[in-house]
């Protein structure tokens, strides 16, 4: 069932706008860069400005073969959302991956990019400022973009806006009909015309008296025109006479509740979330829930989950300020959050492959925090993403739930690594690990402050910012100090370290990776020894520095030897026989290499064998031993098959 009536004019205007000639081509004039034509439904929230523009997709769809892509500029709540999450989801809804902490000059290019050649509309909902809705615009004519907002966006060329006011009476009367059935319409259609003008045709006011009557099958529409007619003016327009007839008639603890709703994070509201607010059970929550949704005080959207719609969103703000002390607010906040800490230890918990220990957490957990399995756990954090990271973000703004935001942070990050891995995740982890950096900051704390700083300086490097993520791991070593943590100290002298070589600065990157090992020998951290030692003798290959190279691919060889660690002292020899073949060493990178080999093969790594046997292989045709070549190269082809690159070593410094 659909509550969209009438617009007939606004459709075909809409229409007709697409094929309008443009302000850049009315003198012949050629535009500079066509881009795609922008259609602009305007008019404030509840009058239906958003029903309208997916009717007119919908009538259009088939012009566009590549399909409908949707955002949403404004959160019910009222927050604006970044354009760079707007550009993302889109550029996700489109099967492409965004680099994590990229800037909204590079997401708007790859979209433009990945829109290129197609023919697709994209729905832009509720754009808050002309600057959002630039970023999304693809450089195609074929496309096209509607949008809707409150009032016209000036900035963007070329855009008339469809500006919507209430809707003519017949089509207001059907919208009823649609709510409560023909029945009492019929008996007294001047009555039902009268309730439609009290609503101003205005089609959020008649879905919430709709629902109303609805509820109320005995209620005659005349009876309540006239309460609505009788409200004193202070009360408000329509849409507020409406609600406050709605709301009034609620039980008390329905009102509690909806009062609390614009706590939500997003606008977003599960059966979880009213329960943890209203401090009621879930199945409580649940049936209250859909109640409000019969009354259009919510709208379903899927998975269990009802948005707040945006009309409604002040004056639910206007109550809870009104009726609710801080202190209760407060509590409701944490309430919610604590809540989400636990759904989401939960769903972390499913993603184990230890069933001992998934049974384990779960024994812990109440059975409405529990998942049935895996999958389910996923498809909740799928779908409620959005929520929980905007409800990381305002518990980290709030400033008085630090504690709770930084639990709710960790859990976030720790679900989102188990259920999509960190590569997967790396979009949402950056911001996630940002949020962590501001608490950190705010608090002093060093030592989350460096971690925060390490992870986002990861993200940085692994998506080619290596400038920033040499500033980041300075800043992190600086924090690892005053936190007087060795760990973090040592982990960002040698990421500094790995920056420098990235950038090819030989000199600066094996000063920071002798300054890493110093503090490594130091502490008898053997591991961090033979692997800096490696770090060391691969910057020294690079560089040329054959000598201090084999000495320092030998002290990682012996000191992964003293682990027992086989495979890492076969890779520090398969190096140290790479070295010296470069340094003019032939005999010696042989009797190496063969040694490297047999230790490949003492540990069953038939990849590291099969890449060893070619070393060898090319090792022999130098040394003029194309015989002995042969043999070696049949021997790789044997382990591994004719793939070469399967047979590609990697340093285990890398």
């Amino acid at each position: 069932m659909t509550d969209f009536v009438g617009r007939r004019r606004e459709l075909k205007e809409l229409r007709e706008d697409i094929a309008r000639t443009g302000l850049d081509t009315l003198s012949g004039r050629k535009a500079k860069a066509p881009r795609a034509r922008v259609l602009l439904v305007a008019g404030r929230p509840g009058s239906g400005r958003t029903a309208l523009a997916e009717a007119f997709v919908r009538e259009v769809a088939e012009e566009y073969p590549d399909g409908v892509l949707r955002t949403r500029l404004t959160a019910p709540g009222g927050e604006t959302v970044a354009t760079e999450r707007a550009v993302r989801g889109l550029l996700e809804a489109l099967g492409r991956r965004t680099p994590p902490g990229a800037g909204e000059d590079e997401l708007s290019s790859a979209l433009r990019t990945a829109l290129d050649g197609k023919r697709v509309i994209i729905l832009v909902d509720d754009a808050a400022d002309p600057h959002q809705v630039d970023a999304l615009l693809p450089d195609t004519p074929e496309c096209l973009v509607v949008v809707t907002a409150e009032g016209p966006l000036t900035g963007i060329p070329d855009v008339r806006p469809c500006t919507l006011g209430g809707l003519d009476t017949p089509s207001a009367v059907r919208m009823l009909v649609h709510r409560i059935g023909d029945t009492r319409v019929t008996a007294d259609p001047r009555a039902a015309e009268a309730l439609a003008e009290e609503c101003g045709g205005q089609p959020a006011a008649l879905v919430l008296v709709g629902g109303w009557l609805a509820a109320h099958p005995k209620a005659s529409v005349a009876d309540v025109a006239k309460q609505l007619h009788d409200m004193p003016a202070a009360t408000g327009g329509p849409l507020a006479r409406c609600f406050r007839l709605v709301y009034e008639n609620l039980p008390q603890p329905a009102q509690r509740t909806l009062r609390l709703l614009p706590l939500a994070p997003a606008g977003t509201i599960d059966s979880h979330t009213a329960s943890a607010l209203a401090g009621c059970s879930v199945a409580a929550a649940q049936s209250t829930l859909d109640d409000f949704a019969a009354l259009g005080l919510v709208r379903h959207a899927h998975d269990g989950l009802f948005l707040l719609p945006g009309s409604l969103a002040p004056l639910l703000h206007a109550l809870l300020e009104a009726k609710e002390r801080p202190a209760e607010v407060q509590l409701a906040r944490a309430r919610m959050l604590e809540r989400t800490v636990r759904l989401l230890h939960s769903c972390r918990a499913m993603a184990d492959e230890d069933e001992d220990a998934v049974r384990e957490v779960l024994d812990g957990l109440p059975r409405a925090l529990r998942f049935p399995d895996r999958r389910a756990a996923a498809t909740w954090l799928d779908t409620r993403l959005p929520a929980l990271c905007a409800a990381a973000s305002l518990a980290v703004a709030d400033g008085e739930l630090d504690t709770l935001a930084r639990r709710l942070v960790a859990g976030l990050v720790r679900a989102l690594a188990e259920h999509r891995g960190t590569a997967g995740a790396a979009p949402e982890l950056y911001g996630l690990h940002r949020l962590v950096l501001d608490v950190a900051e705010r608090r002093s704390l060093h030592r989350e402050q460096a971690a925060a700083l390490l992870n986002l300086a990861d993200l940085d490097a692994e998506t080619g910012r290596t400038q920033e993520a040499l500033e980041r791991y300075r800043a992190a070593l600086v924090a690892g100090k005053a936190a007087n943590d060795p760990y973090a100290s040592g982990r960002a002298m040698e990421s500094v370290g790995g920056a420098y070589q990235e950038l090819a600065d030989w000199h600066r990157a094996s000063d920071w990776f002798g300054r890493a090992l110093s503090q490594a020998l130091a502490r008898g951290e053997r591991a961090d020894e033979a692997r800096l030692y490696g770090r060391l003798g691969n910057v020294h290959t690079y560089a040329g520095r054959y000598g201090d190279a084999l000495r320092s691919w030998r002290a990682a060889a012996a000191g992964y030897r003293k682990l027992a660690d086989v495979p890492g002292q076969a890779k520090a020899l398969s190096e140290m026989a790479r070295v010296q073949e470069y340094a003019g060493r032939p005999e010696e990178s042989l009797h190496t290499c063969r040694e490297a080999v047999e230790l490949a093969r003492r540990v069953g790594d038939q990849r590291l064998q099969a890449a060893l046997q070619v070393r060898l292989a090319d090792t022999l045709d130098r040394l003029g031993d194309p015989a002995a070549a042969r043999l070696h190269r049949s021997a790789a082809d044997r382990l591994l098959g004719d793939d070469p690159a399967a047979c590609e070593i990697r340093s285990g410094s890398d």
